[in-house]
């Protein structure tokens, strides 16, 4: 379990560290060791043209969760290596209305993750994000796959 002063470390220098999710409004709803959900508040700014959120906006919430776990579940790793997107695939299921949720979980364990950035390796691993409506109806998902660059000093 993360300690709430952690989480809330995580949370700001996250927010600090990436302006476009600040300038769309998104805001954390959880974060612990391999989980992080963030909300996307309706706006009619954010709209398409058949009124739900814009595809790119959707995408910048889920990457968004993506990232915060990453940084949530390896922020003691980041005097060594560098956390970096690889690949992304998003669907989207059904049009979403109102706030929408991103909720990401990690899909390999922090240890064999560590293991390998142990052994001098560059691991890679899946982060799978569901978006929902805030009523729980899923309305995509999306997977994006991370690395720890080592070598960062």
């Amino acid at each position: 379990m993360m300690s709430a002063e952690t989480a809330d470390t995580v949370k700001s220098g996250f927010l600090a560290a990436v302006p476009f999710a600040r300038t769309l409004g998104v805001e954390f709803v959880e974060l612990d060791h391999g989980r992080a959900v963030m909300r996307l508040p309706d706006s009619p700014d954010h709209h398409n043209h058949v009124g739900g959120p814009h595809a790119g906006a959707m995408f910048t919430l889920a990457e968004s969760a993506s990232g915060a776990v990453v940084i949530g579940t390896f922020g003691d790793q980041l005097d060594r290596a560098v956390p970096l997107a690889v690949k992304a695939e998003i669907h989207y299921h059904k049009l979403a209305t109102g706030d929408v949720v991103a909720d990401a979980r990690i899909g390999r364990t922090r240890k064999e993750v560590v293991a390998e950035l142990d052994a001098g390796r560059r691991p890679e691993f899946p982060v799978e994000i569901e978006l929902r409506t805030e009523d729980g109806t899923v309305t995509g998902a999306m997977t994006v796959v991370w690395t720890l660059k080592p070598g960062r000093k």
